[in-house]
Protein backbone atom coordinates (compact mmCIF):
# COMPACT_ATOMS: atom_id res chain seq x y z
CA UNK A 1 0.00 0.00 0.00
CA UNK A 2 1.29 3.48 -1.17
CA UNK A 3 0.98 6.03 1.75
CA UNK A 4 1.89 9.71 1.31
CA UNK A 5 4.50 10.31 4.72
CA UNK A 6 4.19 8.72 7.94
CA UNK A 7 0.77 7.62 8.87
CA UNK A 8 -0.59 7.58 12.57
CA UNK A 9 -3.95 5.14 13.71
CA UNK A 10 -5.12 4.81 17.25
CA UNK A 11 -4.15 1.79 19.05
CA UNK A 12 -6.69 -0.42 18.31
CA UNK A 13 -6.99 -0.02 14.72
CA UNK A 14 -3.36 -2.30 14.94
CA UNK A 15 -5.38 -4.68 13.03
CA UNK A 16 -7.45 -3.18 10.43
CA UNK A 17 -6.51 -2.16 6.84
CA UNK A 18 -5.38 1.70 6.50
CA UNK A 19 -6.76 3.59 3.77
CA UNK A 20 -5.17 7.12 3.54
CA UNK A 21 -8.39 8.83 1.63
CA UNK A 22 -6.37 12.18 3.29
CA UNK A 23 -3.36 13.49 3.75
CA UNK A 24 -2.50 15.47 6.69
CA UNK A 25 -4.61 17.64 9.02
CA UNK A 26 -6.88 20.07 8.05
CA UNK A 27 -6.26 21.95 11.41
CA UNK A 28 -2.78 21.11 11.69
CA UNK A 29 -1.94 23.86 14.36
CA UNK A 30 -1.69 21.96 17.83
CA UNK A 31 1.28 23.02 19.77
CA UNK A 32 2.35 19.89 21.32
CA UNK A 33 1.37 17.76 17.76
CA UNK A 34 4.28 17.02 15.31
CA UNK A 35 2.33 14.61 13.32
CA UNK A 36 1.58 15.80 10.29
CA UNK A 37 4.20 19.29 10.50
CA UNK A 38 5.18 18.05 7.37
CA UNK A 39 2.37 17.41 4.72
CA UNK A 40 0.17 19.66 3.13
CA UNK A 41 -3.72 18.74 3.96
CA UNK A 42 -5.46 17.82 0.77
CA UNK A 43 -8.51 15.37 0.11
CA UNK A 44 -7.76 12.78 -2.64
CA UNK A 45 -10.07 12.66 -5.47
CA UNK A 46 -12.40 9.83 -5.63
CA UNK A 47 -10.27 8.27 -8.75
CA UNK A 48 -7.43 8.33 -6.26
CA UNK A 49 -9.43 6.45 -3.69
CA UNK A 50 -10.68 3.82 -6.33
CA UNK A 51 -7.16 2.77 -6.70
CA UNK A 52 -6.25 2.86 -2.72
CA UNK A 53 -9.66 0.72 -2.55
CA UNK A 54 -8.66 -1.73 -5.73
CA UNK A 55 -5.27 -2.60 -4.33
CA UNK A 56 -6.76 -3.05 -0.56
CA UNK A 57 -8.60 -5.48 -2.05
CA UNK A 58 -5.76 -7.71 -3.73
CA UNK A 59 -4.06 -7.48 -0.57
CA UNK A 60 -6.55 -8.88 1.63
CA UNK A 61 -9.92 -9.60 0.51
CA UNK A 62 -11.04 -10.80 3.64
CA UNK A 63 -10.49 -7.90 5.64
CA UNK A 64 -12.93 -7.40 8.49
CA UNK A 65 -11.83 -4.41 10.00
CA UNK A 66 -10.63 -0.85 7.88
CA UNK A 67 -9.53 2.40 9.17
CA UNK A 68 -9.63 5.73 7.20
CA UNK A 69 -7.05 7.92 7.40
CA UNK A 70 -5.00 10.91 7.61
CA UNK A 71 -5.47 13.03 10.64
CA UNK A 72 -9.44 13.79 10.57
CA UNK A 73 -10.87 12.19 7.55
CA UNK A 74 -13.93 12.83 8.44
CA UNK A 75 -13.65 16.39 7.03
CA UNK A 76 -14.50 14.54 3.65
CA UNK A 77 -17.48 15.76 1.94
CA UNK A 78 -20.48 13.25 3.05
CA UNK A 79 -21.67 12.44 -0.29
CA UNK A 80 -17.72 10.97 -1.07
CA UNK A 81 -17.46 9.11 2.53
CA UNK A 82 -20.89 7.33 2.08
CA UNK A 83 -19.30 6.27 -1.56
CA UNK A 84 -16.37 5.26 -0.06
CA UNK A 85 -18.22 3.11 2.50
CA UNK A 86 -20.63 1.72 0.03
CA UNK A 87 -17.59 0.71 -1.89
CA UNK A 88 -15.58 -0.31 0.64
CA UNK A 89 -18.97 -3.05 1.94
CA UNK A 90 -19.07 -4.47 -1.93
CA UNK A 91 -15.66 -5.16 -2.18
CA UNK A 92 -14.89 -6.34 1.14
CA UNK A 93 -17.31 -9.29 1.63
CA UNK A 94 -16.29 -9.60 5.41
CA UNK A 95 -15.87 -6.44 6.40
CA UNK A 96 -17.68 -4.91 9.96
CA UNK A 97 -15.85 -2.03 10.97
CA UNK A 98 -14.50 1.29 9.30
CA UNK A 99 -13.02 3.58 11.87
CA UNK A 100 -12.35 7.19 11.16
CA UNK A 101 -10.57 10.02 13.21
CA UNK A 102 -12.94 13.32 14.02
CA UNK A 103 -11.47 16.46 14.39
CA UNK A 104 -14.07 18.46 16.18
CA UNK A 105 -14.14 21.18 13.92
CA UNK A 106 -14.88 18.74 11.04
CA UNK A 107 -17.45 16.90 13.48
CA UNK A 108 -19.59 20.03 13.90
CA UNK A 109 -19.58 20.63 10.53
CA UNK A 110 -21.72 17.82 9.29
CA UNK A 111 -25.29 17.98 10.59
CA UNK A 112 -26.71 15.37 12.77
CA UNK A 113 -28.47 13.60 9.60
CA UNK A 114 -25.36 13.75 7.66
CA UNK A 115 -23.66 11.47 10.68
CA UNK A 116 -26.65 9.14 10.84
CA UNK A 117 -26.27 8.62 7.09
CA UNK A 118 -22.68 7.60 7.60
CA UNK A 119 -23.52 4.92 10.21
CA UNK A 120 -26.48 3.55 8.28
CA UNK A 121 -24.23 3.06 5.11
CA UNK A 122 -21.20 1.15 7.74
CA UNK A 123 -18.75 3.93 9.28
CA UNK A 124 -18.29 2.03 12.85
CA UNK A 125 -16.41 4.26 15.02
CA UNK A 126 -15.24 7.99 15.34
CA UNK A 127 -11.83 9.12 17.15
CA UNK A 128 -12.16 12.18 18.78
CA UNK A 129 -8.98 13.51 20.49
CA UNK A 130 -10.73 15.80 23.07
CA UNK A 131 -7.17 16.19 24.59
CA UNK A 132 -8.33 18.55 27.50
CA UNK A 133 -11.05 19.64 28.41
CA UNK A 134 -9.86 23.11 30.04
CA UNK A 135 -10.57 26.38 28.18
CA UNK A 136 -7.06 27.83 28.98
CA UNK A 137 -5.33 24.81 27.92
CA UNK A 138 -7.31 24.48 24.93
CA UNK A 139 -6.32 27.93 23.61
CA UNK A 140 -2.47 27.94 24.61
CA UNK A 141 -1.75 24.57 22.64
CA UNK A 142 -3.88 25.95 19.88
CA UNK A 143 -6.25 23.15 19.29
CA UNK A 144 -9.18 25.72 18.09
CA UNK A 145 -11.90 25.26 19.77
CA UNK A 146 -13.47 25.48 23.27
CA UNK A 147 -14.56 22.80 25.84
CA UNK A 148 -18.21 23.68 25.20
CA UNK A 149 -17.67 22.83 21.43
CA UNK A 150 -16.11 19.33 22.26
CA UNK A 151 -18.72 18.42 24.25
CA UNK A 152 -21.15 18.90 21.74
CA UNK A 153 -18.93 17.85 18.74
CA UNK A 154 -18.59 14.60 21.03
CA UNK A 155 -22.37 14.39 22.01
CA UNK A 156 -23.35 14.86 18.07
CA UNK A 157 -21.45 11.86 16.87
CA UNK A 158 -23.26 9.39 20.24
CA UNK A 159 -26.19 11.03 19.10
CA UNK A 160 -25.91 9.50 15.15
CA UNK A 161 -25.74 5.87 16.83
CA UNK A 162 -21.85 5.74 16.24
CA UNK A 163 -19.42 4.15 18.28
CA UNK A 164 -17.45 7.26 20.05
CA UNK A 165 -13.93 6.65 21.01
CA UNK A 166 -12.05 9.68 23.08
CA UNK A 167 -8.23 10.54 23.51
CA UNK A 168 -7.08 12.90 26.53
CA UNK A 169 -3.48 14.10 27.05
CA UNK A 170 -2.32 13.48 30.80
CA UNK A 171 0.34 16.08 31.25
CA UNK A 172 -0.62 18.64 28.71
CA UNK A 173 -1.43 21.34 31.19
CA UNK A 174 2.31 21.06 32.68
CA UNK A 175 3.28 21.03 36.20
CA UNK A 176 1.51 24.39 36.35
CA UNK A 177 -1.99 23.50 35.45
CA UNK A 178 -1.61 20.14 36.24
CA UNK A 179 -5.07 20.07 38.82
CA UNK A 180 -7.56 21.80 36.63
CA UNK A 181 -6.46 20.10 33.47
CA UNK A 182 -7.47 16.49 35.02
CA UNK A 183 -10.59 17.99 36.72
CA UNK A 184 -11.72 19.65 33.92
CA UNK A 185 -11.48 17.03 31.65
CA UNK A 186 -13.03 14.87 33.92
CA UNK A 187 -15.91 17.07 32.77
CA UNK A 188 -15.85 17.09 29.47
CA UNK A 189 -15.84 13.61 29.42
CA UNK A 190 -18.67 13.18 31.93
CA UNK A 191 -20.66 15.59 29.52
CA UNK A 192 -19.85 13.56 26.42
CA UNK A 193 -20.12 9.92 27.77
CA UNK A 194 -18.14 8.12 25.03
CA UNK A 195 -18.25 4.44 24.62
CA UNK A 196 -14.04 4.52 25.04
CA UNK A 197 -11.34 6.81 26.49
CA UNK A 198 -8.07 6.39 26.13
CA UNK A 199 -5.41 8.55 28.14
CA UNK A 200 -1.97 9.25 26.34
CA UNK A 201 1.09 10.87 27.70
CA UNK A 202 2.22 13.90 26.40
CA UNK A 203 5.35 13.17 24.19
CA UNK A 204 6.57 16.23 22.73
CA UNK A 205 8.98 15.56 19.37
CA UNK A 206 11.39 18.15 18.19
CA UNK A 207 9.38 19.47 14.96
CA UNK A 208 6.61 19.94 17.26
CA UNK A 209 5.89 23.94 18.59
CA UNK A 210 5.56 22.80 22.04
CA UNK A 211 8.80 22.01 22.86
CA UNK A 212 10.23 25.56 22.30
CA UNK A 213 8.28 26.04 25.45
CA UNK A 214 9.80 23.22 26.90
CA UNK A 215 13.29 24.45 26.10
CA UNK A 216 12.56 27.87 27.32
CA UNK A 217 11.85 26.28 30.72
CA UNK A 218 7.91 28.13 30.46
CA UNK A 219 6.38 24.49 30.06
CA UNK A 220 7.61 21.90 32.65
CA UNK A 221 6.57 18.16 31.93
CA UNK A 222 5.46 16.11 34.81
CA UNK A 223 7.23 13.57 36.30
CA UNK A 224 6.33 9.46 35.57
CA UNK A 225 4.50 10.03 39.55
CA UNK A 226 2.75 13.25 38.88
CA UNK A 227 1.47 11.81 35.28
CA UNK A 228 -0.24 8.99 37.34
CA UNK A 229 -1.47 11.43 39.92
CA UNK A 230 -3.38 13.19 37.26
CA UNK A 231 -5.13 9.91 36.07
CA UNK A 232 -5.69 9.68 39.21
CA UNK A 233 -7.82 12.69 39.85
CA UNK A 234 -9.44 12.26 36.55
CA UNK A 235 -10.52 8.81 37.29
CA UNK A 236 -12.11 10.48 41.05
CA UNK A 237 -13.59 13.14 38.94
CA UNK A 238 -15.21 10.91 36.06
CA UNK A 239 -19.06 10.22 35.65
CA UNK A 240 -19.75 7.66 32.70
CA UNK A 241 -22.23 5.07 32.64
CA UNK A 242 -20.62 2.03 30.79
CA UNK A 243 -16.84 3.04 29.30
CA UNK A 244 -13.82 0.97 28.47
CA UNK A 245 -11.11 3.01 29.76
CA UNK A 246 -7.48 2.44 28.61
CA UNK A 247 -4.53 3.59 29.42
CA UNK A 248 -2.00 0.98 27.74
CA UNK A 249 -0.45 3.42 25.34
CA UNK A 250 3.60 3.18 24.38
CA UNK A 251 3.41 6.64 25.77
CA UNK A 252 2.15 6.15 29.20
CA UNK A 253 4.28 4.78 32.31
CA UNK A 254 2.19 2.46 33.95
CA UNK A 255 -0.38 0.55 31.75
CA UNK A 256 -4.22 0.53 32.62
CA UNK A 257 -7.35 -0.71 31.43
CA UNK A 258 -10.77 -0.94 33.12
CA UNK A 259 -14.80 -0.70 32.40
CA UNK A 260 -16.13 1.93 34.03
CA UNK A 261 -17.74 2.97 36.51
CA UNK A 262 -17.61 -0.57 37.53
CA UNK A 263 -13.91 -1.36 37.99
CA UNK A 264 -13.11 2.03 39.11
CA UNK A 265 -12.38 1.24 42.84
CA UNK A 266 -10.05 -1.51 41.67
CA UNK A 267 -8.54 0.90 39.23
CA UNK A 268 -7.67 3.95 42.03
CA UNK A 269 -6.49 1.14 44.48
CA UNK A 270 -3.72 0.22 41.76
CA UNK A 271 -2.69 3.66 41.38
CA UNK A 272 -2.86 4.56 44.96
CA UNK A 273 -0.92 1.57 45.65
CA UNK A 274 1.86 2.70 43.02
CA UNK A 275 1.88 6.12 43.69
CA UNK A 276 2.09 5.99 47.87
CA UNK A 277 4.79 2.86 47.72
CA UNK A 278 6.90 4.99 44.59
CA UNK A 279 6.85 1.84 42.60
CA UNK A 280 9.37 2.49 40.09
CA UNK A 281 10.00 -1.00 39.37
CA UNK A 282 6.01 -1.15 37.63
CA UNK A 283 6.50 1.79 35.54
CA UNK A 284 7.60 1.80 31.75
CA UNK A 285 11.20 2.81 31.70
CA UNK A 286 11.58 6.53 29.68
CA UNK A 287 13.61 4.52 26.59
CA UNK A 288 11.05 1.96 26.41
CA UNK A 289 8.38 4.64 25.87
CA UNK A 290 7.22 5.88 22.34
CA UNK A 291 4.42 7.56 19.95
Amino acid sequence: MFYEGKIYRPPSEAKSIILQITVGCQHNACSFCAMYKDKSFRIKSGAEIKDIIATAVAQDLDAERIFLADGDAIAVDTSLLIEILDQLYEEFPRLKRVGIYGGPKDILAKSPKELANLKAHGLTMVYLGVESGNDAILTAVCKGVTSEQMIAAGQRVKASGLTLSCTVIIGLGGKAHSPEHAVDTARVISSIDPHFLGALTLMVEPLAPLSKAIERGTFQLLTPFECLTEIQILLEQLRVTHCVFRSNHASNYLPLRATLPDQRDELLKTLDNVIRNHAIDQLRPEGWRGL
